[in-house]
């Protein structure tokens, strides 16, 4: 058994009016998934590991978990203290470009490296996607670090869609199918991450979209940055 009590940073806002509603929104999850939380959390017995997620995000669990991206907060066997501890606010946690930028650095080597697939090349699609925003979701379902569709994800098995490892893993294992799949074509590779397999086949190269075009173009852009990048 695994609860969670969501305190996730907010996405890049498109508007005040759509912050605040997107704020109320997630007010108003917090408080349904809390509450469920500790009603289930009361018909356990045995101790109650409760953790502090990277996002700031509270989980509990009954038993330990292995994942080293989680705090151990406290272990108890009460069920009011975990309760208490998922309850208490965690600090306001702004998403940062300046901070995240190179936050991923060494995750993107080691993914490229797995899979033998240029690390700028993840870097600069990570930058046009999410901008390195971990939380980021578009309108069409796209989330995480690589902004992996759900059909994506369910595809190659993903549990969890917003976790780092998982998420740029996952995108590193699919982009170097695209590459295969393209004759290491970056333009073809990045249009068909974009738009769509069917798209580029349909249109036997980079569709004639706005927003597939200038996705390329930034891509290639981003790539070559980062191939003069120390740090990758």
């Amino acid at each position: 058994m695994v609860c969670a009590a969501t305190c996730a940073n907010e996405a890049m806002n498109t508007g005040e009016r759509g912050a605040m509603i997107r704020q109320y929104s997630r007010y108003l999850v917090s408080s349904l998934i809390l509450f469920s939380t500790v009603l289930l959390c009361n018909s356990v017995s045995g101790t109650l590991y409760v953790y502090k997620a990277p996002d700031g995000s509270r989980i509990v669990s009954d038993h330990a978990l292995g994942n080293k991206s989680l705090k151990l907060m406290r272990a108890t066997q009460s069920p009011k203290v975990a309760g208490q501890l998922l309850a208490k606010k965690a600090p306001k946690q702004e998403y940062s470009f300046r901070r995240n930028h190179k936050a991923y650095d060494t995750l993107i080597k080691q993914a490229s490296i797995v899979y033998s697939v240029d690390p700028a090349l993840v870097k600069a699609i990570m930058r046009v996607e999410s901008a390195f925003n971990p939380r980021a979701t578009s309108h069409k379902g796209a989330a995480g670090l690589m902004q992996l569709m759900p059909a994506t994800a369910e595809e190659y098995g993903v549990e969890d869609i917003y976790n780092p490892e998982e998420n740029v893993y996952i995108a590193v294992r699919h982009i170097k199918y695209l590459l295969r799949r393209y004759k290491y074509n970056t333009r073809l590779v990045a249009a068909a991450y974009n738009a769509g397999e069917r798209a580029v086949h349909r249109y036997r190269g980079v569709p004639p979209y706005r927003e597939t075009r200038d996705y390329v173009r930034k891509v290639i852009k981003y790539r070559r940055i980062y191939r003069r990048s120390i740090s990758l």
